[in-house]
């Protein structure tokens, strides 16, 4: 990464005292060490799913291969692979190898184990700062500022007033409502209820944990990313396709990330996802998650199972 620094705080409103810490670095990626590179994760939020939030798994990985670096060198990629389903009844294990630690780069490979079997496993690459006059970056899309907009719980709240809302999106909602994410969010143009059945397979939203972190370690701002990163990210190859099909089975396969500029995960930052394909069961997804003054901070990957049935039209005898 470019720098060890966060940005310089310009949103003093929202940092609070240390009382009010984000409970994703008081609980969720707070790991507990059991010996050298190996290391105990707890849940937080488990979906409706009952299969553990894959986000909750590559952050805590993360966190488990940052312990193995130095502080000056810092992660600026990510590659992992869903291999079994996690099991929220029982805590993971994460194993760290120290791959390789060169002058440059060094790279860790950590596996997630549950019942004596790899759930998860991922790459991170880590790199000592390297200032370079090749600079380029692609222009953040202009959109409302998150002060402008409604935060998630009030959108639902107005969705589900519409009489007229279908049965199937009003269980959706109420579903998305009751869940207790450390994450918060606001959805830029969210569509009305007449567009729902003509959505483009792109979404953006606001998004930052939940609490004060501070500016801290930088890798700790890049974990608490890698959390929030897969929030909503595969459902965004369902928006041109929620209105026809029920989900029967929605996981991802892999996701990776790369790291490019510091960045405050407490912060606001712009979620611009995009879906470029779907097909033989799969969806595939870019992201990009952007700082409020316009650097591109992290890019995101990833691609996910997909299986749906049709939608079951209600009789109107």
């Amino acid at each position: 990464m470019s720098s060890s620094q966060a940005p310089e705080d310009r949103q003093g409103d929202d940092d609070t005292p240390g009382d009010l810490r984000s409970v994703l670095v008081t609980s969720v990626l707070n790991l507990e060490p059991l010996d050298e590179d190996l290391f105990r994760g707890r849940h937080y939020w488990v979906p409706t799913t009952q299969r553990l939030f894959g986000g909750q798994i590559v952050g805590q990985a993360l966190v488990a291969a940052a312990k193995s670096v130095s502080e000056d060198i810092h992660v600026h990629s990510l590659h992992c692979y869903f291999v079994r389903a996690g099991d929220p009844k029982v805590p993971v294990l994460y194993q760290v190898e120290r791959t390789r630690t060169g002058a440059s780069f060094s790279v860790r490979s950590v596996k997630a184990v549950q019942h004596g079997k790899p759930i998860f496993i991922c790459q991170a690459s880590f790199q000592r700062l390297q200032p370079s006059p090749v600079q380029h970056q692609f222009t953040m899309p202009t959109v409302p500022p998150p002060e402008e907009l409604l935060d998630c719980e009030t959108l639902i709240d107005q969705y589900l007033r519409d009489p007229s809302i279908h049965k199937m999106y009003r269980v959706g909602l109420n579903r998305i409502a009751a869940r207790e994410v450390p994450i918060e969010i606001k959805v830029i143009n969210p569509p009305t209820l007449s567009q729902l059945q003509h959505l483009e397979p792109k979404q953006m939203f606001w998004v930052r944990a939940r609490g004060y972190i501070g500016e801290g370690d930088m890798k700790m701002h890049c974990c608490v990313a890698a959390y929030i990163s897969d929030y909503a990210f595969l459902g965004t190859a369902l928006l041109p396709h929620q209105w026809q099909h029920n989900v029967r089975f929605m996981v991802s396969l892999d996701h990776s990330m790369w790291f490019h500029a510091p960045f405050r995960a407490d912060h606001w930052m712009l979620y611009e996802c995009e879906s470029p394909w779907a097909g033989g069961s799969r969806g595939l997804v870019h992201g990009r998650l952007w700082r409020q003054d316009g650097v591109l901070a992290v890019s995101c990957a990833q691609e996910g199972v997909i299986r749906v049935k049709p939608q079951v039209s209600e009789s109107k005898l």
